[in-house]
């Protein structure tokens, strides 16, 4: 049997805000449909997250001409408040992002298994946009 290594990517942003507040909105499905997105002509209609171990979550992007949408889906494997979210996407990817808090700013650092359809550095540049993007919904809130 052959051993397929999958490349993983990080990605990460320096949040100027409390920890607290950064968690929030990233776990809440009110605050992922203002955020997830990579760019303006895209959005996140809807949001579905059982934020717990084991739980599912269901967010629908598409962009807002209607042309092309998808579901990234999947179930969390492990969550430490504050600290640490794992999960495994519908594919079997798996996602890991810390949060790091120094005073009122918080460092999250996202990590995930690349795809094999499209190139790494698209794949990079597409999950930092939108961790950019959380970074100025948070620090317009």
């Amino acid at each position: 049997m052959e051993l397929t290594v999958k490349t993983k990517i990080t990605v990460q942003s320096s949040i100027k805000a409390p920890i607290e507040k950064v968690w929030k909105c990233w776990t809440s499905a009110d605050d992922i449909i203002n955020w997830y997105s990579a760019s303006e002509d895209w959005h996140t209609p809807k949001a579905e997250n059982n934020f717990i171990n084991d739980g599912k979550f269901n967010y629908r992007m598409e962009a807002k001409d209607g042309s092309f949408g998808f579901n990234l889906e999947g179930i969390f494997t492990t969550i430490t408040l504050n600290k640490l979210i794992e999960y495994k996407l519908a594919d079997d990817r798996k996602v890991s992002i810390e949060f790091e808090s120094s005073e009122n700013t918080t460092l999250v650092k996202e990590t995930f298994e690349a795809e094999n359809e499209n190139p790494i550095e698209l794949q990079r540049s597409g999950w930092q946009a939108i961790l950019d993007h959380f970074k100025e919904y948070v620090e317009m809130l």
